[in-house]
């Protein structure tokens, strides 16, 4: 019942704001704003555009209709501001189609909107990450983007065969399009911590931001600790990990969403489980892009700022962690940059 009550104040809001900035001002979003160690801000929660993995065959799963442009104009209108994409995903002109549409509605504006997409393992030589990005960029139709990453630090052509492109080169590739502006921000994904480590002893720039998996099986408190020191802003993909019966392997540790523990806990505040997930991780430091393109999944999910989990509930959830990855992509163990270990067995 509070879900519904909650929603509908926000609707009710987010109608009230839209008439007051009839003339062309925009409201802002619902998540707060992060400042990142190069100035710009990145609002703290998102949503993810990947539609994920065929769990048949193992590929990615492609987009056959609109649903990814609907759900980002579902997102915008519930207060999203944040929307990532990459070049890998297919998404791209979907993603762009929907903002614009938004700011054709003028709902928004294009500089209250934060992009990110991410150069793909096939153009990590210096030269190539300009034309890459700008191929990023003809599809959004955008000028700019607010973030862009190093999707995985490994070096492979489409064909499968690695070449030789040090991530450090590709990093300097990164800095030649922020300092044309079409990158306000840059930053990587995927990197582990010696990577991490490597990137800063070798570079003047910062990453402004890290993406990485992060859930209740894998919590990463040490890259995360790393990261906070260093005030680079951690960006967390498939944050309800293995919590869905239906998307689980069956070789996932719990928790499910019957987990008893959870339960309590989300009952308390009157939440879901998913919702509980995606406040543990945003209490841990992390900015969640949960990905769907469900009307209901979309409001319910950025619907986290109204409560607080106490320590002991952290307590509870803290325990769940056990280093096992959802992505793994195990078909690159052999590159010499593989930046996962192999996930631990379940206690």
């Amino acid at each position: 019942m509070r879900n519904h009550v909650t929603m509908l104040v926000l609707t009710l809001l987010t109608a009230l704001v839209g008439a007051a900035f009839a003339d062309g001002e925009t409201s802002p979003g619902v998540a707060p704003l992060i400042k990142m160690n190069d100035g710009h801000y990145i609002p703290s929660f998102g949503l993810g555009t990947w539609l994920g993995v065929d769990r048949t065959n193992g590929t990615l799963i492609q987009v056959k209709d609109d649903s990814v442009q609907r759900a980002v104009e579902i997102a915008i209108d519930a207060g999203y501001r944040h929307i990532d994409t990459a070049s890998v995903y297919n998404t791209e002109e979907q993603v762009g189609t929907a903002i614009r549409n938004k700011i054709a509605e003028n709902l928004v504006q294009r500089e209250d909107l934060f992009v990110t997409s991410k150069l793909w393992n096939d153009r990590h030589k210096r030269e190539d990450v300009l034309p890459a990005l700008q191929e990023t960029l003809t599809k959004l139709g955008l000028e700019y983007l607010d973030l862009y990453l190093i999707h995985f630090p490994i070096s492979q052509y489409n064909n499968g065969t690695y070449y030789e492109a040090d991530f450090l080169d590709t990093w300097k590739g990164m800095q030649d399009v922020r300092g044309r502006g079409l990158a306000k921000s840059i930053g990587v994904s995927n990197f582990n911590l010696t990577q991490m480590k490597r990137l800063l002893a070798m570079s003047h720039v910062k990453p402004a931001a890290l993406q990485i998996e992060v859930n209740l099986n894998l919590q990463q408190p040490e890259l995360i600790a790393y990261c906070k020191a260093n005030d680079i802003a951690i960006v967390g993909y498939t944050p309800f990990g293995s919590l869905f019966h239906n998307k689980a392997k069956k070789d996932a540790p719990p928790p499910r969403t019957d987990e008893q523990a959870l339960l309590r806990i989300a009952d308390k505040y009157h939440k879901t489980i998913a919702q509980v997930a995606l406040k543990y991780i945003m209490e841990l430091g992390v900015i969640p892009i949960p990905k769907s393109v469900t009307k209901k999944r979309i409001e319910q999910n950025i619907d986290v700022f109204d409560f607080n989990l106490t320590q002991e509930e952290r307590d509870v959830m803290k325990k769940y962690n056990n280093g096992y990855r959802v992505i793994s992509v195990d078909m690159w163990r052999d590159s010499p940059d593989y930046p996962f270990e192999k996930p631990t067995a379940q206690e």
